[in-house]
């Protein structure tokens, strides 16, 4: 979206105009609405901006749920936005840490302000991009004083009045549509004056999830966090922020409840073992923040093999950080005579889980020629004896 387009939306009508369209799920239903605003006289600015966000709202609902109804988005800020569930969990960091007030340093459009500010703390956002200033101002209006939205750079905000800081660097290229990633030299604000200021104030600074680990600092907590499977940032936190004793976390969300892992370094793997009864796949936040042995200790597992992020035991415990698969037994790992089991055995809906092999899943699905009545999750690994491919079942959380 262009100045030209929010402008146009930004009124009453446009407003209204927008708030009347239907739901916006294909290219199909682009063209229709297209078509019909068109031929009602709507400028084509105008037509451009409210389909192009009557779109954005239907995709946000993963993000937002209902909140997306009544906000406002560009593509790449809808795509780098904090989930709402997310955020609600970082904005109660801020508050348990009795912290009144924040400065939003990058703050898209809001979805992490927003968070901040249903728990009652005073927020004063900035964005270097003026499209997406406005656009949070928006998103953040319902909050009235409690929230002020301006566009500036980072570098250049006031902060004496703050209490802590909230960064989230650019991670892409400038742009409200397709955008690239950029080297971590290159964020903006630039990582070394987003460190030195969390030196200064409590801060959270939301980062990639597989950014750099020899990057961060000491003296900080890394909080990795996954959703329903889907590994999605790693936070870092400073000062009262700041847990004691807790260098690294792994906070992963499954169907709306929220669990965590805290140690003071990496842990240690758990030993090798021969295969068991059960196989187990860390989530991803886990395994980014290298506390796989804690989640084996507790589950009486080992690893499968050294540095592949699989467990194996002979009790079928699981737990939120792993999703756990009971192996029905163990197949031949090529191509040919692996299609030739499967058929034996009927299946036609299969899952494809790897690790340490160079397996491309779709590559192999197709020449696999599945057919049958039945499911199975088919995991492909290596162990010091070889490679191992397993047919396995899931079992429930």
């Amino acid at each position: 979206m262009e100045m030209a387009e929010l402008e146009a939306l930004l009124t009453p009508a446009g407003l209204a105009l927008l708030d009347s369209l239907p739901p916006i799920t294909s290219k199909t239903d682009v063209a229709r609405v297209v078509s019909r605003l068109r031929a009602a006289g709507h400028p084509p600015t105008l037509v451009s901006a409210v389909v192009g966000q009557a779109t954005l709202r239907e995709r946000a609902r993963a993000k937002f749920g209902e909140f997306a109804e009544r906000m406002l988005f560009t593509r790449a800020g809808l795509e780098q936005a904090t989930r709402r569930e997310v955020a609600a969990l970082h904005a109660a960091r801020f508050r348990t840490a009795g912290i009144a007030r924040v400065a939003d340093l990058g703050c898209g459009i809001g979805g992490d302000a927003l968070g901040l500010a249903a728990l009652g703390v005073r927020v004063d956002a900035v964005d270097a991009d003026a499209v997406t200033a406005a656009i949070a101002a928006y998103n953040l209006a319902p909050f009235g004083s409690d929230v002020t939205v301006r566009h500036a750079r980072a570098e250049d905000v006031d902060l004496s009045a703050a209490d802590a800081v909230w960064l989230d660097p650019a991670r892409r290229s400038a742009g409200h549509g397709e955008t690239t990633r950029v080297r971590a030299e290159d964020y903006t604000p630039p990582l070394p004056w987003v460190f030195a200021l969390a030196q200064r104030l409590p801060a959270g600074i939301k980062l990639g999830p597989g950014f750099d680990r020899d990057a961060i600092p000491d003296d900080l907590e890394a909080q990795w966090i996954g959703v329903d499977g889907t590994t999605l940032e790693l936070v870092l936190w400073s000062g009262a922020l700041a847990r004691p004793g807790v260098r690294r976390a792994a906070l992963v969300l499954r169907g709306g409840s929220a669990h965590e892992l805290t140690a003071p370094a990496d842990t240690p793997d758990a030993e090798v073992r021969a295969l068991g009864a059960y196989v187990h796949e860390p989530d991803g936040a886990v395994i980014r923040a290298r506390l796989i042995g804690d989640v084996a200790r507790s589950l009486e597992a080992g690893m499968l093999a050294p540095s592949i992020a699989y467990l194996t035991s002979d009790r079928g415990h699981t737990s939120p950080f792993v999703s756990t698969f009971r192996v029905r037994e163990e197949l031949p790992a090529d191509t040919k005579s692996l299609r030739r089991a499967l058929r034996e055995r009927n299946i036609g809906t299969l899952e494809i889980k790897k690790r340490g092999v160079d397996v491309d899943p779709a590559a192999l699905r197709t020449a696999l020629q599945l057919r049958g009545a039945d499911a199975a999750t088919l995991i492909l690994t290596r162990t010091p004896h070889g490679r191992l491919a397993l047919l396995a079942d899931r079992v429930a959380a």
